[in-house]
């Protein structure tokens, strides 16, 4: 990118590059509970949408009128197509993702929503980021870099410090993760980390190795309907959630991600950001599956606007 093109992007505001796995969701709600060992339970809807916190943060970011690109593989059939076209209809650039080759199975979750609460089964497959990342993050094209969880991190360590190299900020989400979590070393694999994002869950899992902010500089702990809590050196700051009717949970709080992420880099004041978060939750709590079909979100307005 030339001198003249990146003061042109600088102008337009700082541009996001968003990276992890990308996943096959099939979210099935309206059930009245957890099926149990030799029984059924039956939703009363079903959908198949992109999952991963990579796509629901980026296509959130985009609704919001953030530049923002994705760098993804998208799985090979027989989900490729209704994969790609919700990706193409979310106004993202797509050039950073690549296909799976054929016969490579596709990671799906399937995700079980009963009584405001979900559980997720999950398999992965393949590499979780596309291989030419690494020359993206280089190019100086990108100001900023999502990765859509931790477990993308422990597979592709040097990202981190290729990022902070190229002198973009960075940015994690958590994904809960049993094996990850149990890792003692995350707080030096995390160095650098500008802004951090578990949910309530995944902190009181990871403190159980080091403080939250041994993490990163920036710890937002995200807690449902509590809000949401962002942990500094000058100590926490608390923000409540909208009030909303939940219709599905899958991508609230990806969604937060966007909107928090999109007041921070516009440098708003800590508690402006965290209130953005939780009005991007909430338009994502009203919904059926992560981002498929959002159009344009209104932008959080702050009291100084």
């Amino acid at each position: 990118m030339t001198d003249r093109a990146r003061q042109g992007s600088k102008q337009k505001g700082k541009r996001v590059l968003c990276t992890g796995r990308l996943y096959c969701d099939l979210v099935m709600s309206g059930l009245s509970g957890a099926p149990k060992p030799g029984e059924e339970v039956y939703a009363s809807g079903l959908a198949l949408t992109a999952g991963g916190g990579a796509y629901i943060t980026a296509a959130y970011l985009a609704a919001l009128g953030r530049d923002t690109g994705l760098a993804v593989i998208i799985p090979a059939e027989p989900f490729a197509g209704a994969i790609a076209s919700e990706l193409a209809d979310a106004g993202l650039d797509l050039g950073p993702c690549t296909f799976a080759p054929p016969g490579v199975d596709p990671q799906i979750t399937v995700a079980l929503i009963a009584g405001g609460d979900r559980a997720f089964v999950t398999r992965r497959a393949g590499p979780a980021v596309p291989e030419g990342l690494g020359a993206l993050l280089d190019s100086g094209a990108w100001d900023h870099l999502h990765i859509g969880e931790l477990a993308s991190l422990v597979e592709m360590p040097e990202t981190l410090a290729r990022a902070k190299a190229a002198g973009m900020t960075v940015s994690l989400d958590c994904a809960w993760d049993a094996d990850v979590l149990a890792r003692g070393d995350l707080a030096a694999l995390l160095r650098g980390v500008d802004v951090f994002l578990p949910n309530r869950a995944e902190a009181d899992a990871l403190i159980r190795h080091a403080p939250l902010l041994a993490h990163a500089d920036l710890v937002v702990v995200k807690d449902g309907a509590s809000g949401a809590v962002a942990h500094t050196a000058a100590g926490p700051l608390h923000r409540p959630a909208l009030s909303v009717e939940v219709v599905d949970t899958v991508g609230a709080g990806d969604a937060f991600n966007a909107g928090f992420l999109d007041q921070w880099l516009k440098g708003a004041a800590l508690g402006d950001c965290l209130d953005a978060g939780a009005q991007t939750a909430s338009a994502a709590l009203g919904r059926i599956g992560g981002a498929r079909g959002l159009g344009r979100l209104a932008r959080h307005r702050t009291a100084a606007e």
